[in-house]
């Protein structure tokens, strides 16, 4: 990550631009190839900072082909920016279960080298996640922050994991025995007194794990993946995770991506390619 590194001399003004310009290019790249306005009718848009951009780069295509669009959004905030932005507001609610949306942008809090993604930092997984798997291609926008050899690299605030709050002890105590190191329930201060509180009116839990193994580490001899000393593979834990009651959902983004689900398969959480505004002004992108 020599790249995020180089940027810790700039003044903090500087650097705070530096992250916006590169999320920009991310964004505007990122739809510039994924975004078919001629054939595409149904988008997912994300949430997060950097999908600001992305609505404005679609906002700044021909009007005639985005109204011709549907754009189903992941929550309150990218429900806000869709109709901001003029453009035809969907809901996944309203889609007919065998329909699936063209497209998918959405960032991301870390991305690992095989595209598995950690979301939710900014309280929308959930639905993030229903319309990513609603979707025949998910396309991840970041900047260089976010690239990550393994996940919880970078990422130290602990995956976001939507539980119920009636079971939001019980679910800490179940984290720490699968080795969170310690796991909390979010709190919305400054802004808000207590825990955050979702679209979904449940509460999140941000639960720290030991950076996440890929398949290639056990291949190579790396010792452990199913719990060991807190160690596991992002599938493992994933799966485990699920399994608790009182999770909602997680934000770990695993499995498949759009290009690997076949006919009567479900849907895929991994995105088929990952852009990265970098430091430079170039973008990185990482295909599946």
């Amino acid at each position: 990550m020599a790249m995020a590194t180089s940027t810790s001399a700039i003044p903090a003004a500087e650097q705070a631009e530096l992250i916006e310009l590169s999320k920009k290019a991310a964004a505007y790249q990122a739809v510039k190839d994924h975004l078919d306005p001629a054939a595409h009718r149904l988008v997912g848009i994300g949430s997060g900072s950097t999908v600001v951009y992305v609505v404005d780069a679609i906002a700044a295509l021909d009007r005639d082909a985005t109204s011709r669009m549907l754009f189903f959004p992941t929550g309150d905030q990218s429900r806000g920016l869709i109709e901001a932005a003029g453009l035809p507001l969907g809901s996944v609610s309203q889609l007919p279960v065998a329909a699936k949306l063209d497209v998918c942008f959405d960032g991301a809090d870390e991305v690992d080298e095989d595209l598995n993604l950690i979301k939710g930092g900014g309280a929308c997984l959930f639905q993030e996640k229903i319309v990513a798997t609603a979707s025949r291609r998910f396309v991840c926008v970041a900047d260089y922050r976010k690239l990550s050899p393994r996940l919880g690299t970078q990422w130290k605030q602990g995956i976001p994991i939507e539980v119920l709050p009636l079971a939001a002890k019980r679910v800490l105590s179940e984290l720490e025995n699968l080795g969170a190191l310690g796991p909390q329930i979010r709190q919305g201060l400054p802004k808000k007194a207590g825990p955050v509180v979702t679209d979904n009116s449940m509460w999140l839990i941000d639960a720290p794990f030991k950076p996440l193994l890929l398949p290639r580490d056990k291949a190579n001899g790396v010792q452990g993946g199913a719990g060991e000393d807190g160690l596991w593979t992002v599938d493992a834990l994933a799966d485990q995770l699920i399994r608790i009651p009182g999770i909602v959902e997680h934000g770990l983004f695993y499995g498949k991506n759009g290009l690997e689900v076949k006919a009567g398969e479900g849907g895929a959480q991994k995105p088929v390619a990952a852009y990265f505004g970098m430091a430079d002004g170039s973008v990185q992108v990482r295909n599946a």
